[in-house]
């Protein structure tokens, strides 16, 4: 009896001591304990982010592909699906020859460096968190694939499919990867301000909206806008564009917690919620103002509905989403119309009436409806009230918006300038598949 009295001693002493071992480890070494507790794989996650990744992915091709082809003329459909394929291929490229190390590579305020081009130290057993590098490198680069094929609808039908390349690879270079450092890069300067973007309000849409912009206006209008009647030649091909965006924005928004829990949860909760409120206000509004509810437009309203929950989705709650999308719908659909007409630019698909617009609207409301008080996860880092976390939000929307404008529009001069941008009226007549591609969308046989 008294033996085993002493040996539960001693295994009591053996478990104090090791406890304080462990209080005295993590108080003066907390990096290297907290580094060995971060640094175990999660199965779990990493089977969600794989999908994640590939839902991603699945977006633009083929979802933003079809999307996008079913909006141009009948001439011109394949040219986009190529730019969309061809997009893929590039920065899948470029993101592994040095603008992941921009973007996610050091801890510079605006860039981060070129230590991990060619994905120099991520091996098979590098971890990022609970998931292997290699899955979070693969994620973020969808990303940078998805953004730069978003502007081609600002342009579509009239640009050279070389100045394409060049435009995507300096852009890339340049606007993508450091504005990603700045938001969710290690040390970047509008993530240590306490901005919430959770999956790419102003990273993606704002910046792919912003530049979209700047290219309509630079390249001029199509030949014969707006007097000339243009529309879409397959409405089929966008709704289910449509629904694959849908579907593939799930991996979006709830894959960019990085983990299978709770946020990732109700991220993909509201993106559900405000996607389909932006539907439906979309909808209503363009039956009451021109006595008809369309396709395109519902199709429109839905996408501008996950633009605005992007930014928002890890941050709000479900009536929050409600709130974010119905004002997408609306707004978007005025800025797609009413504002294009007014301004007389020639944003073929809409890319800053929804993209930009939406982006602006999603990020600044996620600084109102963040707050615990109505729903919300909570402020950004250091930040206290709705009315400083909004003014870090419209900082963020200003950043990216002039940094975005004035890059995109040095690059496109540069490009115009050494070789040229737009297709002649001969070619853009003819159409872009034919001239560019020598090949035809469709081939319709009288037999």
């Amino acid at each position: 009896m008294k033996s085993n009295i002493s040996e539960q001693r001693s295994i009591s002493k053996d478990l104090w001591g090791m406890t304080g071992l462990i209080f005295i480890l993590a108080t003066f070494f907390p990096s290297s304990v907290m580094a060995e507790e971060t640094a175990i794989l999660n199965s779990g996650d990493t089977a969600w982010m794989l999908t994640a990744t590939a839902l991603v992915l699945f977006m633009t091709i083929p979802g933003l592909s079809l999307f996008y082809a079913g909006m141009v003329r009948s001439k011109n459909v394949l040219s986009v699906l190529m730019q969309c394929f061809a997009i893929t291929s590039l920065m899948t490229v470029l993101w592994v020859f040095y603008a992941y190390s921009i973007a996610f590579g050091g801890e510079g305020p605006y860039w981060g460096g070129l230590d991990k081009m060619f994905l120099k130290g991520i091996g098979v057993d590098t971890l990022s968190g609970s998931i292997p590098e290699t899955v979070f490198m693969t994620f973020q680069m969808t990303f940078a694939i998805i953004t730069p094929a978003l502007i081609v609808g600002a342009f579509a039908e009239r640009m050279k499919f070389s100045a394409m390349l060049v435009f995507m690879t300096l852009w890339m270079t340049v606007v993508y990867a450091p504005i990603c450092h700045w938001v969710w890069g290690d040390g970047g300067w509008l993530g240590n301000k306490g901005i919430l973007d959770f999956a790419g309000g102003t990273v993606v849409h704002i910046n792919a909206g912003m530049a979209g912009l700047v290219a309509a206006i630079i390249l001029g209008k199509r030949k014969g806008y707006p007097s000339t009647q243009m529309p879409p030649h397959n409405l089929g091909y966008t709704l289910m564009g449509a629904s694959m965006l849908w579907v593939g924005w799930f991996g979006f928004n709830a894959g960019s917690e990085l983990a299978a829990d709770g946020v990732a949860g109700m991220a993909m909760a509201v993106t559900q919620i405000a996607t389909a409120a932006a539907a439906l206000s979309w909808m209503f509004v363009e039956w009451g103002k021109h006595g008809k509810p369309s396709a395109l437009g519902i199709a429109s309203g839905a996408v501008a509905g996950l633009v605005a929950i992007t930014p928002a989705s890890g941050a709000v709650g479900p009536m929050g989403a409600l709130a974010i999308g119905f004002a997408s719908g609306v707004g978007c659909f005025f800025a797609s119309t009413l504002v294009k007409r007014l301004l007389g630019y020639d944003d073929s698909l809409d890319v800053f009436g929804i993209h930009a617009i939406g982006g602006i609207i999603g990020a600044v409301l996620t600084g109102v409806f963040c707050a615990e008080s109505l729903g919300g996860a909570g402020f950004g880092d250091g930040i206290t009230s709705i009315g400083s976390q909004v003014k870090i939000q419209s900082l963020g929307v200003g950043a990216t918006l002039i940094y975005t404008g004035i890059m995109s529009a040095i690059i496109l001069k540069v490009i115009d300038g050494i070789m040229g941008l737009r297709v002649s009226d001969d070619e853009e007549m003819e159409g872009l598949d034919l001239a560019l591609h020598n090949e035809r969308g469709y081939i319709i046989s009288s037999s």
